[in-house]
């Protein structure tokens, strides 16, 4: 058993500074601007995480995005240290 697990015994809450495993990691929120179409969704990664990391998590080829935070370009290689929102724009599509 984890910490945080929902297998602890009823009516005791999981230990201070415990997560369940699917919230664990930073927060990302991204938006995928696709037209005039956005879609917005949310990824947890580890600390250290790159940003080509988070767009596999969502499925998008890395090498196909532009990604921006606060409107500047930023490479998929940048580390990621602290919850951030990130603006993805696919670059191609199939055809």
């Amino acid at each position: 058993m984890h910490l945080g697990s929902s297998n602890a015994p009823r009516g005791q809450a999981p230990a201070a500074g415990s997560l369940p495993l699917s919230a664990s990691g930073l927060p990302v929120e991204v938006e995928i601007a696709r037209g005039r179409v956005a879609e917005r969704r949310v990824v947890h990664v580890a600390a250290g995480s790159q940003v080509r990391a988070v767009l596999r998590e969502l499925g998008l080829a890395p090498e196909g995005c532009a990604v921006l935070v606060d409107g500047t370009s930023v490479p998929l290689d940048t580390p990621i240290d602290r919850p951030l929102a990130l603006t993805v724009v696919p670059t191609f599509s199939g055809g």
